[in-house]
């Protein structure tokens, strides 16, 4: 199995996220499919950026949603792909 490259693994973290709406760390950072050191780095990024919002539920736990920026990346890298595809790039 090939590595991910950076916007692959990006692409991948928010797609969690969407899937799952309302998530927590621990779950996310089973799903992401990372190491945790590395999945920190990335959600930082993702979350200093904007493109994952953080909440509290009603137990008073963090959980976390997609941004409309984390739409829009997905959006974004759908079309790209489309096009890489399509070009057989």
């Amino acid at each position: 199995m090939p590595k991910r490259e950076r916007l692959e693994i990006i692409k991948d973290i928010l797609e969690v996220v969407k899937n799952n709406r309302a998530i927590k760390m621990t779950p996310l950072l089973r799903k992401s499919n990372l190491s945790s050191q590395r999945f920190v780095e990335y959600f930082k990024e993702l979350s200093d950026k904007g493109f994952i919002t953080e909440s509290v539920d009603k137990h008073g736990k963090k959980v976390y949603f997609l941004s409309e920026k984390g739409f829009r990346y997905l959006e974004k890298y759908k079309t790209i792909m489309g096009f890489i595809n399509e070009l057989e790039l």
